[in-house]
This record gives structure tokens, sequence and C-alpha cells, in this order.
């Protein structure tokens, strides 16, 4: 491990942040010397971000937390053409009404991680990109990249190497990134561009422009691309993403995306998504056995306690313990409602759960009876064509629907 003398970077690189530094030595001198500017994009391509970017969005709060300035720069324009970094295909083009709308979904997100009342910012690269002219463009800046190299890069060259194509408009994305950074550096005086490990190339592009149009010294810094012990990939599951807004994702089902961590991820993400002293995430991580559970309740607690609030991350803890411990109904659980004339005209089973979003077919439902997957207030169903009435319901007025161990939902009649 690097020992850095700035606290930023050895904070990030105790924590595991840190991929690749494009110069280790002059950007920890900077930081150092500091406090220092950086920033990093978030393209408004849905309603919410969700788990996949919380490491970076960890990495700002770091940055604020070390004395430097951290920038959340929004992509209400580069979202109009779209990253088609690693991917197989072009993205959907979204108007500017919907760009708008997805850039409050998310601007949302990260007051719970950076304070605005001190030197964090947030800007909206269309500020300077909706307004640009394009022949200036193409001659000012344009002329300082070379075809060449663009194809060289591996964003580029994996989507050209399985004969899938690019289109102009995702080709110029890249320019438009390194002229953002350009853009930041005269504006705020911002040196480093902090992604993921799949922006190396377009970052780099930035530093080169600045270079050529500026002369002046930027920096790039990358985290690992982070997948789960077994390779997964972060901030998906099989009944989706794992958003970062409470509306798309209740706050006890992120909660327990956290409680279900494999056990050889507990000490890495506890470093990386909780703002807990390193030597508690070493004892922690030390656990063995059923205690290692322990670990996985801190890390669901403390992760959802910064981006929901604390109490909101006790009230999940305690609905975990009540419906897993002590086999209660809880209260907290999501709840799905639906007409009690419905309901009281005969619910088949089946289609109970289908409605309550736990299977996606009765098909499903059926296959899983068979499997032995599907319980009503804790009982297996065992009787795929039986009915739900007024005799299920607790006493608070709700049938517990429950697909394996871990996933549960109160169906209320209203």
């Amino acid at each position: 491990m690097t020992a850095f003398k700035s606290d930023f970077l050895q904070t990030l690189s105790q924590r595991g942040f840190i991929h690749q530094i494009s110069d280790p030595e002059g950007l920890d001198a900077a930081a150092v010397k500091g406090p220092i500017s950086a920033y990093i994009g978030y393209d408004a391509t849905a309603t919410s971000l969700h788990v996949g970017h919380l490491m970076q969005i960890m990495m700002l709060h770091w940055m604020q937390e070390t004395g430097h300035r951290p920038i959340a720069l929004m992509g209400g324009g580069t979202t109009m053409v779209g990253d088609p970094s690693f991917k197989d295909e072009a993205r959907k083009l979204l108007t500017q009404d919907t760009i708008e709308q997805n850039l409050a979904g998310i601007r949302s997100v990260f007051a719970n991680y950076l304070d605005f009342s001190g030197p964090a910012t947030m800007l909206n690269n269309a500020d300077w990109l909706l307004g640009l002219n394009y022949l200036e463009f193409l001659r000012d800046v344009g002329r300082h990249f070379s075809v060449n190299r663009m194809l060289s890069f591996d964003s580029v060259k994996t989507r050209l190497d399985r004969e899938q194509s690019l289109s102009f408009l995702e080709f110029n994305y890249m320019i438009l990134q390194a002229y953002d950074f350009v853009e930041l550096n005269k504006r705020t005086g911002c040196i480093l561009q902090m992604g993921g490990s799949d922006q190396w190339g377009n970052i780099v592009n930035g530093i080169d422009l600045g270079h050529r149009m500026s002369d002046v010294q930027l920096y790039a810094l990358t985290s690992p691309l982070l997948t789960t012990a077994s390779g997964n990939k972060m901030g998906k599951t099989a009944s989706g993403a794992v958003w970062l807004d409470a509306k798309l994702l209740p706050v006890f089902e992120f909660w327990q995306y956290w409680r279900n961590t494999e056990d050889a991820d507990v000490g890495r993400f506890l470093k990386l998504f909780t703002k807990l002293p390193l030597e508690e995430v070493a004892r922690l991580a030390a656990l063995g056995g059923a205690e290692i559970n322990e670990a996985k309740k801190v890390l669901a607690t403390e992760v959802t306690a910064m981006l929901h609030g604390r109490a909101a991350a006790e009230a999940a803890s305690e609905t975990a313990r009540k419906t897993f411990e002590e086999g209660s109904l809880a209260a907290d659980l999501p709840s799905v409602g639906i007409a009690r004339a419905e309901f009281e005209a005969g619910l088949g089973v089946l289609s109970a759960f289908v409605k309550a979003g736990l299977v996606p077919s009765t098909g499903e439902a059926r296959r899983q009876v068979k499997a032995g997957g599907l319980r009503v207030n804790d009982v297996l169903v065992s009787d795929e064509r039986a009915m739900l009435g007024s005799a299920d319901l607790s006493a608070d007025g709700a049938v517990k629907l429950s697909f394996g161990k871990k996933k549960h939902v109160l169906l209320r009649p209203d």
C-alpha cells in the first residue's frame, strides 16, 4: 500500500477506494498543499442513483471530510449524448424534460453525504454544453483529439471488436467529458476527476486536453470495479436495481440488501460504505461463525443511516429482528394494498403473490409452491388452489406473504 502524505489519499487508500492514479506523487503533493477541488460526473439516465454509484459518492464524502472541495457534477448536457463506455448498444435518447425530472431525483441523494453549506458544490454541465457553437467547438476543442487514439481506448475498441455499431453521437461523448474537466478547471480551479475504473480513458482525455488548451496539470483517480465475492456486480439483484431513493426501494429492503452481504465481503464493505473507524472495521471483520451476522447487521444499519437517517435505519433493523428472530408480523414491512371487495370475494393464493410483487406470474408462483418457497403468515403454502380470506388477516388487518426466507410483503385490503 502506498504511503501517502495527504489525509485525503491516505484515507482513500486505507479504505480500498484507489485503483489507479495518473500521477500519485503530484496529486499527493497538491493535496498536502491544498485544499484541492475534485469532481465526479453523474448522467441522468434514471430517476435515481443505485448502489453501484455509492462507492464514488463515498469518495466525494471522504474528500470533504479530509478538508477538500468535492463537486458533484450533474450531466444535464452529456446525458443527451450517452456514454458508450463498455455498452453493447446506444443508450435511449432522453428528452430535456425527462433529464430534468431525473436530475431532481438524483440531486436529493447527495445532501445525505455532502455538506453543501461548506465547500461542497453541485454543478450541471448543461450550463456550458447546451450553449456551445458547434463550429467553434470543433475548431477550438475537436482539433486536439486524434481519432486513431480514441479508437484505441478499450471502451470503444471492445464495442468495435464485437462489430457493434458506434454512432458519431456517442463518439463525441469522450470529447464532451474531457471538455467538462477543462471547463471546471477554468470555473472552479478543479484539478482532479474521479470515477470508476471504466472511466480511465475518458478522464485521461481530459488531462491531455487541459495540457493542450490551458497548459494546466490535471489528475485522474479511479476506483476498482466493485463486485461481490461471488463475482456479482454491485447495485443489481435478481429483483432489479438497488435504488438509493426510498420511493423506489423501501428502507427495509435497502437495509436487508446489506444484511445479506456475503461473509467474505463484510470487512471490505464496512471500509467502503461506512464511516466506522478502521479499528472497529477490523474487529467486526474478524468475527467468525454465526457472529459474522452481527457484523452484517452493523453494516446494514450504518449504510442505511448515512442514506436514510439513523431513525429509519434503526427502525429497519428492528423490523428485521421482529420478522426473522421473533417471527412476529412487523408493521414496517413493505405493504401492498388490494381492494377490499376483491379480497373478500376470494383471492387465490397464487394471485396474491403476484399482486404483492413477490413473483412475476402465477406460473412462477405455482413452481415456487411445488418447491416449498412460499408462505402465508409464516405457514408453508402446499395447496396452489388455496384462497385467502378474512380469516387470514392479522390483528392489524394484513396478510404476511413470504418468498423464501428474506422477501416479505404485507398484503393489506383497503
